[in-house]
Order: C-alpha cells, then sequence, then structure tokens
C-alpha cells in the first residue's frame, strides 16, 4: 500500500446522494455505511430484496418505480453504494448494475461505438475479449488491440472512437499509466474505459484519474463470496450514461434483487476483505520469490514487480491476485492437486482461495505452467504454508 492510501483511509468526505450514506467517513466506515437510506423507525437499516415485475402506477407516470425491467428499489441502494465508493464525494456520477460482469462490459461497447467506429481493446486483457472483439467487427466496428505495459495503447489511438483500458490486466497483472492514457485519449477526442475489476474501488478510482466510465464485475472481490454474479457500470457523463441505461433496458441484462441484496450486504465487509487478502497476496508473494521452480512471478505490490512503479502513483491497493509459472504443465496441475486450503477454479476476490492453471480455457497466452492464484481470507501464515508444502510435494 502506498502513502496516499494511509492518507485516503482517513480523509473526510461527503458522500450518498440519499440517505444515510457514508458523510464523513473512512473508507471502512464509507462501505459499511454506503447506500443504506435513511433510518426509519422500526425499519431494518438495510431493507430486504424487493420482488415486484411492476409497480401501483395510476394515472401518468412520472417518476418512481414502474417496471421491474428499468428500476428496483435493491438496485437503487446497491447503486447507490457502488457510486459513493467509485466516485465519494462527487456529484454528477451515476452508476448501473448489471447481471454480469460481461453484461457491463457489452453495455458500454455496444451503447458507445456506432458502424465504422474504432475501438482499442487490451491483447492481453480477459480471455472473453477475443468474443467480443469478433462480434464488434460483425457489427463493422474496427478493433485494434495493444498489450497493457508501457503504455503501447498510445501507439494506436488515433481516430479511436473509445480506448478499454484493463489494469491490472487478467491475468498478467501488467499495468498502464492511466492518467497519461486518457489525457491522450481525449485530446483526439476518444472515451476511457477502465476495467476496474481486480484493483475494486478501494484499490483504484478510474474517474478520479480522468476516465469517462469505470466498469467491473461485482462477481469478483466487490462481493466477495463466490455466490453472485453482478456487474455494474459508473460514469460520470449523463448522456453517454443515458445510452448505457438504454442498452441494459434493450437488452434486459438486469440483476435479480436477490443478487443486489446479497452484494450490497456484501460490501459492508469489502474493506476488511480487501486489507487481509491484499496483504496476504504479498506475503505469498514474497515467499514464491524465494522458490527457484518459480518464474515469471508478478504481484504489482512487490517493490521490484515491472508495475510497481506505475501501480504506486495510481493504485492505493495492490489486489487479491498473484500469477506465477512452474515449469511444466504436469507440474503445475500436481501443485493444484496437492493444495489443502486454496480449491482449483476460476474467477478470484473471494474469502477462500482459489488457483488454477490458466492455460486450460485455451484463451491467454500465458505458458502451460502458468497460475492464476488468488488470495483468501486464510491466516496468512497457514496459506502460505500450504502453498510451499504443495510445491515441494509437486516436485517429486
Amino acid at each position: 500500500m502506498n502513502d496516499s492510501a494511509a492518507d485516503d483511509r482517513g480523509e473526510s468526505v461527503d458522500t450518498g446522494p440519499a440517505g444515510t450514506g457514508s458523510a464523513g467517513t473512512g473508507e471502512g466506515t464509507r462501505a459499511v455505511r454506503a447506500g443504506l437510506p435513511e433510518a426509519v423507525k422500526y425499519e431494518p437499516t438495510l431493507p430486504g430484496p424487493v420482488f415486484a415485475a411492476h409497480f401501483h402506477l395510476p394515472g401518468e407516470p412520472t417518476g418512481g418505480y414502474a417496471y421491474g425491467r428499468d428500476e428496483n428499489p435493491t438496485w437503487t441502494h446497491l447503486e447507490r453504494a457502488v457510486g459513493e465508493l467509485e466516485a465519494p464525494g462527487r456529484d454528477g456520477v451515476e452508476t448501473l448494475v448489471f447481471a454480469s460482469g460481461m453484461a457491463a462490459i457489452s453495455s458500454v461497447l455496444f451503447s458507445q461505438l456506432r458502424a465504422q467506429d474504432a475501438v482499442v481493446l487490451p491483447s492481453d486483457g480477459y480471455q472473453v475479449l477475443p468474443l467480443v472483439r469478433a462480434q464488434l467487427e460483425a457489427y463493422g466496428i474496427e478493433v485494434r488491440t495493444a498489450p497493457t505495459g508501457g503504455d503501447a495503447q498510445l501507439d494506436v489511438l488515433d481516430g479511436a472512437r473509445l480506448l478499454w483500458i484493463e489494469s491490472p490486466s487478467n491475468p498478467g497483472l501488467d499495468v498502464c499509466d492511466i492518467r497519461r492514457l486518457v489525457g491522450a485519449a481525449h485530446a483526439r477526442g476518444a472515451l476511457v474505459a477502465v476495467d476496474n475489476t481486480l484493483a475494486t474501488p478501494l484499490g483504484q478510482r478510474p474517474l478520479e484519474l480522468g476516465a469517462d466510465f469505470s466498469v467491473a464485475s461485482g462477481t469478483k472481490q466487490l462481493t466477495g463470496h463466490g455466490d453472485v454474479l453482478l456487474g455494474y457500470v459508473t460514469g460520470r457523463d449523463a448522456e453517454t450514461m443515458a445510452a448505457v441505461r438504454r442498452w441494459r433496458k434493450i437488452v434486459g441484462a438486469i440483476p435479480g434483487p436477490m443478487e443486489a441484496w446479497l452484494a450490497h450486504r456484501s460490501i459492508a465487509t469489502l474493506q476488511l476483505r480487501v486489507d487481509r487478502q491484499n496483504a496476504t497476496a504479498l506475503t505469498l508473494a514474497e515467499a514464491l520469490r524465494k522458490r527457484p521452480e518459480v518464474t515469471g512471478l508478478r504481484y504489482p505490490g512487490l517493490p521490484d514487480d515491472p508495475s510497481h512503479k506505475i501501480a504506486s502513483q495510481q493504485m492505493r491497493r495492490y489486489g487479491c491476485v498473484v500469477s506465477f509459472t512452474l515449469p511444466t504443465r504436469a507440474r503445475a496441475e500436481r501443485f493444484l492437486e496437492a493444495l489443502r486450503l486454496v480449491d482449483d477454479a476460476t474467477s478470484f476476490g473471494g474469502v477462500r482461495s482459489t488457483a488454477e492453471r490458466r492455460r486450460r480455457w485455451g484463451g491467454d497466452a500465458v505458458p502451460e505452467g502458468f497460475i492464476r492464484f488468488s488470495v483468501g481470507a486464510e491466516d496468512p501464515e497457514d496459506l502460505v504454508a500450504d502453498v510451499l508444502r504443495a510445491l515441494e510435494e509437486s516436485a517429486r
């Protein structure tokens, strides 16, 4: 964690467009109180999920809730909560929640781009992006790609309508200079969206770095329990966010009220989980760097990581994911099988540690022995001991 992180946790901010919000708080209190409605005697502090396809609507529809595909009170509370975390104290910021991270990503891409537009995507990003590229090209949209590291996107920005940034990248954990890229993109008339999934709003705030959109999969560390599929888009401009809202209405990519409620409940422990997981991730990375069979170790929080310098300038926390490579596919599979406290599963950010041999999906340009390791909330001593034991056993 850099110095600004400690300063930020003690700051005084006035947030929350409605309700008790999280006014005058640091990050922990903000997470606990984000999005809560005004206190009403005998009512719960966090109202239960509202299950409704339609609402009473006599006369002309003049605001309020009308139909379940458009609005839901449970979404409203969650959207306010996410907005308070992504852009505390900022007016005019809007958040929309979606059924999944990919629904949120698609809403920005397909609401902002038209035939003959150009978009810049990361060549080393989330493995579903090649599918997205094929669909964009089928609609007559030019897709350019560049790796995340070294701000390589600068070379392909001219004439683009939208720059899509994933920083840190998944699964390689490269980081780009978001401020620099935003400045260059805006100077060329392009919008900028940042996939903030791996960082979470407690790790970095893309809107404060100048981005137009912060987009994330709430399935991961934001909710943190591996039991909710969710996504969101937070944006600073009313017109562009109206297009995103219109796209959500057209495709119906809406979360269920139970999922939205579970997500809001889970955000209350976000800072506790993130601080524990980030600290343990650094401890694990430091232990792995001493192992001769481990190569390609990446964690932005390591002082000698290639991304550390720029990450420390724009991130307040470095995430819960550590990546590294074992010598062979067989060694990686033996390692995963030997782990006792770590589930062999995809996704990341949950309170239970997970790891996987990422190449098994075939969509990432990584070695056969590449491991993406998501650090959970276990005791650090137990987790590190389990990993080191599994490394020893897998060598036999």
